[in-house]
């Protein structure tokens, strides 16, 4: 798991505190009580209940790891890795940092699209000028970047880079209705994209502007701004090379520039996507212990975001089986403002790890009889 988060943003959206844990309507409110460390205290709370089960002999070795740059990309974890390799190898690996389907119904994640992100800055002069006076066959900077970052999609909203894998195919379909709830999207607001709403959810490329640099409104005059940057996230879908995409999305911006403008393209970030084989046995167990913990059973689904450290794990250990269980659901709001936990699935999170656990210790080595 991992026990960075995500800055809080703007005060005002927030209706508790960030920093301050509060319980209130089932759920624990405040920044990372979901992503993710509630998936740091899942594990804590299955080890003490499996621990209470089998005694001091459990029958299976443990490591514990919690990581602290994954909301960074993981930067440092592959150079960790390589130098405590032999420590951290293991048959199985459970991953607390996914979502459950909705509020009691679980699910195990069985693809991850990877992220590429960058920044890209234009520039239309060599510093501002008066927009009186040099205004009409000049376009300032900020204006050609919206001109720009128009040509990343196409009409219908999908992302309109070439050489990125897209894949209209799930294992469950994703009602629109439900989709438009669970994201909050306004009345009268088309969505995106083409083909199901899971495979644009999950084995689609989703592109986003996260942050922009241009002159703040209260500090404006009548200036013609020479360079203006916007943060570019980009979700992959699995099978595609994270440097290949950054690549990709580097000679759209180069070879897209409006009027002539100079753009240059700054690769900060890349991250593999992750796709799981629900046939291992340890996927079984899971599927089994959520249905126990639940007491119904588990959805199998994509997820749309990224979890970088799973690929770096997965080619350190091939043989590993690799299980992503869910703390979160769909009015968790990781990222955002009022992120919450819901406090019983949770609890169920805790039991149905400990009961993975124990059918491990009872079956032994994963595909032993």
């Amino acid at each position: 798991a991992h026990h960075d988060v995500q800055p809080p943003g703007r005060r005002e959206l927030w209706e508790t505190e960030p920093f301050e844990a509060v319980e209130k309507d089932g759920r624990l409110w405040g920044r990372g009580a979901a992503d993710d460390k509630a998936g740091v205290m899942a594990h804590v709370g299955a080890l003490r209940a499996f621990f209470e089960l089998v005694g001091s002999e459990p029958g299976l070795g443990i490591s514990v790891f919690v990581e602290g740059e994954e909301e960074a990309g993981s930067p440092g974890f592959e150079a960790f890795l390589d130098a405590h390799r032999d420590k951290l190898a293991a048959d199985v690996i459970v991953i607390a940092d996914s979502a459950n389907w909705e509020v009691g119904v679980p699910a195990l994640t069985t693809s991850l699209r990877g992220v590429v992100g960058g920044v890209v800055e234009v520039q239309v002069l060599d510093h501002a000028v008066h927009s009186g006076m040099f205004g009409g066959p000049v376009l300032d900077a900020p204006t050609v970047l919206s001109r720009l970052i128009a040509t990343l999609h196409d009409d219908d909203g999908a992302v309109a880079v070439e050489g990125l894998l897209s894949e209209d195919h799930t294992d469950v379909d994703y009602d629109e209705a439900r989709f438009r709830a669970d994201a909050g999207v306004l009345d009268g607001v088309q969505l995106a994209g083409r083909g199901s709403i899971s495979s644009r959810l999950w084995t689609q490329p989703a592109l986003s502007v996260t942050g922009i640099d241009v002159t703040e409104v209260d500090k404006a005059s009548n200036t013609i701004a020479a360079t203006a940057r916007a943060k570019l996230s980009l979700r992959i879908a699995p099978g595609q090379d994270p440097k290949e995409a950054g690549e990709a999305l580097r000679r759209h911006v180069e070879d897209n520039a409006p009027f002539g403008a100079h753009v240059r393209f700054e690769l900060e970030e890349t991250g593999p996507a992750f796709r799981a084989d629900t046939e291992a046995a340890s996927s079984q167990i899971a599927l089994w212990a959520f249905e126990q913990a639940w007491g119904r059973p588990a959805v199998t689904a994509g997820m749309g975001g990224s979890i970088p450290f799973t690929a770096t794990l997965t080619r350190a250990y091939p043989e590993a089986q690799i299980l992503i269980t869910g703390i979160e659901d769909p009015d968790t709001r990781a990222h955002s403002a009022n992120e919450s936990l819901h406090i019983e699935d949770f609890l169920h999170a805790v039991t149905a790890e400990a009961l993975v656990l124990a059918a491990l210790a009872e079956q032994g080595a994963p595909g032993t009889e």
